[in-house]
This record gives C-alpha cells, sequence and structure tokens, in this order.
C-alpha cells in the first residue's frame, strides 16, 4: 500500500541556507531510492523560514529503507543543530490521489 508522508522543517534564520543545501541534497539522492515515487521539496511563499516535504512511498518497507539509508543517517546528524524544533513528520492515508 502506498505510504503518503509530509515533513515540516522550520530552520533557525541563520541556517536557512545549510537546511535548503541539505534538503536539496536528500532530494538528489531520495528520489534515487527504489522505493520512492515522490520527494518534493517545497518553500515558504511569504519569505518566512520554512521547508516542506511531499513524499510517497511504494509501501512501509521502502520508508523504513530511506530512514536507514546512508544520506537520510547524514541528514539526521545535521539537521539538528540547525532548525527550530525536530522536523515534524505526518503519515496520511490516501484518500482521492492523482497518479
Amino acid at each position: 500500500m502506498t505510504v503518503y508522508l509530509f515533513a515540516s522543517i522550520t530552520p533557525k534564520p541563520e541556517h536557512v541556507a545549510e537546511v535548503e543545501t541539505l534538503m536539496r541534497d536528500m532530494v538528489s539522492h531520495t528520489r534515487k531510492e527504489p522505493g520512492n515515487l515522490r520527494y518534493d521539496l517545497l518553500r515558504r511563499a511569504d519569505g518566512a523560514p520554512g521547508f516542506y516535504l511531499y513524499e510517497t512511498y511504494v509501501d512501509e518497507a521502502a520508508v523504513q529503507a530511506h530512514r536507514e539509508s546512508a544520506h537520510f543517517v547524514a541528514y539526521r546528524a545535521k539537521i539538528g543543530a540547525w532548525v527550530t524544533e525536530p522536523p515534524e513528520v505526518k503519515l496520511l492515508k490516501g484518500v482521492d490521489v492523482a497518479d
């Protein structure tokens, strides 16, 4: 069953550039994962520091493989010092999802 995730990341104002660079690296690596269907990085339109990820995986095993990947482990090691709070990740259930 397809798994949908929505993550919110709020960088400290002085670390916006570092967080964006780190997130762009995550996009590049994650889109290559065999179980990843979609991995989109979004930014707040009002200019306030804030990034969002919309993620779709083929199943729970693909999510777990993502969380165990070298790039995710490296991301977790760096992100903590650059954000105002831990990233918030919401697990979502598809109701009416376009292909």
